[in-house]
């Protein structure tokens, strides 16, 4: 999820399990505590593209990362804190629920987590999208609410209980959206006579109204999207997988790397005698019918007898044209 949601639990973890002993202390380690897994990214200066991909959502995000670093950071914490009543293993207490709650809201995202690192399983529920109002605005109006109360008072106790409660609720929720969504999808892929292999769904950004799909046929994938506003069929579009144009590369270790990221869903496309890798997983950048570049794509450079794999930049302008087709889109077809 986006940095702010993370800090946002991480200090309504903090504020329930120490609140009552250091008062709003517990809210900023909390934070502090929720916001360490993604420092990860820092490895892209350092790694190349591929290698800094695989590494995201990886080590950082375990269990094993969690339970390994809460004591130290607690210590830390500790020293800093000693006039304080909480002891040690209270504020490693309180860094671990940081430190695990982060990669267990990942989970429910479109890329996922490696929470059982060293085993390369990524869990990914795929029924939240990175950025969600609907998950993060009602848990920060509870934890301002907790803020203005005193630490032995019983509202703040409430209130953060409430915010855990509601937040932990709405994605039990999307998980049922998420069935509504693909049970839509298949109905709609057996009524048209369409043969897959495989399909999943995840939902568009900023919402769980409007829900993407993809599809696996022999030569294609096809996309298409569902809105619970909807009320014409639902229409899919293919685009051609287009493996072959790899060539030589087919099995270069890049390439296989990219292949088991995108866990199989990828395309490969040729602009101006230049190949491309698309990750399927996140979509177009518009929602144009004849929109070709995808939201995740790497650029494809031979350098001898290797390649050098470069993402392609993503710009405020595709943001923006693409929310404001979602938002016309959300309501229905």
């Amino acid at each position: 999820m986006d940095s702010l949601t993370q800090i946002v639990l991480g200090a309504a973890v903090g504020e329930a399990v120490l609140g009552k002993k250091v008062g709003n202390k517990a809210m900023l380690y909390g934070a502090i505590a929720g916001t360490i897994p993604d420092l990860d990214v820092i490895t892209r200066f350092f790694l190349d593209t591929v290698t800094a991909t695989e590494w995201h959502r990886g080590f950082s995000h375990s269990i094993f990362f969690s339970v390994l670093f809460a004591p130290v950071f607690g210590w830390l914490v500790w020293k800093i804190n000693k006039k304080e009543s909480a002891t040690w293993k209270e504020w490693s207490w309180l860094m671990f629920w940081g430190l695990f709650t982060h990669p267990l809201l990942d989970a429910f995202t479109t890329w996922g987590t490696q929470l059982f690192w060293p085993f390369e399983t990524r869990l990914a529920f795929q029924s939240v999208f990175v950025i969600d109002p609907l998950y993060t605005v009602p848990f920060i109006i509870f934890l301002i609410l907790v803020l203005f109360q005193k630490r032995t008072s019983m509202k703040r106790r409430k209130y953060v209980k409430l915010g855990l409660i509601i937040s932990s609720a709405y994605l039990v929720l999307t998980l049922v959206l998420k069935g509504i969504a693909f049970y839509k999808f298949e109905k709609a892929l057996n009524e048209q006579g369409i043969s897959y292999t495989e399909m999943n769904t995840r939902p568009a950004p900023l919402n769980t109204v409007l829900w993407m799909a993809n599809v696996d046929t022999k030569d294609a994938y096809l996309m298409a999207d569902y809105s619970f506003f909807d009320s014409q069929p639902i229409s899919f579009i293919s685009y051609p997988k287009n493996h072959e144009l790899l060539g030589k590369w087919e099995g270069n270790d890049k390439i296989m790397r990219l292949i088991k990221i995108t866990e199989g869903w990828y395309t490969i496309t040729e602009k101006d005698g230049q190949l491309y890798f698309n990750d399927l997983r996140f979509g177009l950048i518009s929602l144009n019918e004849n929109e070709s570049q995808f939201a995740f794509s790497y650029k494809l450079i031979p350098e001898g007898d290797d390649l050098i794999v470069e993402e392609r930049p993503k710009f405020k302008r595709d943001a923006k044209r693409l929310m404001a087709a979602l938002w016309q889109r959300m309501w229905g077809n």
